[in-house]
């Protein structure tokens, strides 16, 4: 269902002591980004993005509050429950890429699928239509030292996407790049986002790019609130 909800974040406090001080960076946060669906999390460093991200991507608990995933209470699970659904159901894209330079594009596409359990010849199939969809497939045997910012970054999203995830969440995706090859990389996360259904929360400075997404949100007083 297009109008479906993927994941709700319900007055989600999180807090962090710092000697004597408690620091609140999220205070009764809620949010919530459905199917197909691209949002734009635009705000100043030190706002909170990433303890958001990492909040709703089940790195981190909350100390207050739940993260629903299609339609399942997921705060409070155990650290195992948690990694589980990360490796299935979630996928995370970086300012850095973070490709493991040993191995080639398709490689690193691969490895989340060969944790899950899939069988390699499978992985790699797969692994090769993305890089074909990112427009990247004649760099699959090339390794992430070979690529240039815009290929690798492009590799990372197929490698966050290969489980078919229900959610991506990015932090700030297209921030070492030009801002040519930045558009470039967006454009094919916009239609990759399109065409699979993906919720999508993307961390970006990048007011440009932001004006191209469905909606734009930001942090207040440690809640979301629309820009």
């Amino acid at each position: 269902m297009a109008n479906e909800k993927i994941i709700e974040l319900k007055g989600v406090e999180r807090h962090y002591v710092q000697g004597p001080r408690k620091l609140t960076i999220l205070n009764g946060a809620e949010f919530s980004l459905r199917r197909g669906e691209m949002v734009a999390l635009v705000a100043p460093s030190g706002a909170g993005k990433s303890t958001l991200l990492h909040t709703a991507g089940l790195l981190e608990k909350p100390d207050a509050g739940d993260v629903i995933l299609a339609g399942r209470a997921c705060g409070r699970l155990s650290d195992d429950a948690r990694t589980s659904i990360r490796r299935n159901d979630i996928g995370f894209v970086y300012q850095f890429h973070h490709l493991l330079p040993e191995f080639s594009a398709i490689e690193n596409v691969m490895l989340p699928q060969l944790v899950k359990g899939l069988a390699p010849a499978e992985a790699r199939a797969r692994a090769g239509q993305l890089l074909e969809y990112m427009q990247i497939g004649k760099r699959g045997q090339h390794r992430p030292s070979e690529l240039s910012g815009g290929e690798q970054q492009r590799v990372a999203i197929a490698r966050a996407v290969a489980n078919a995830p229900l959610v991506l969440l990015a932090d700030e995706p297209t921030g070492n790049l030009d801002p040519v090859t930045a558009s470039y990389v967006f454009d094919a996360l916009f239609a990759l986002v399109r065409q699979s259904g993906l919720a999508a929360l993307i961390a970006t400075h990048n007011h440009e790019l932001a004006g191209r997404m469905d909606r734009r949100v930001t942090l207040a007083d440690g809640k979301v609130v629309p820009l």
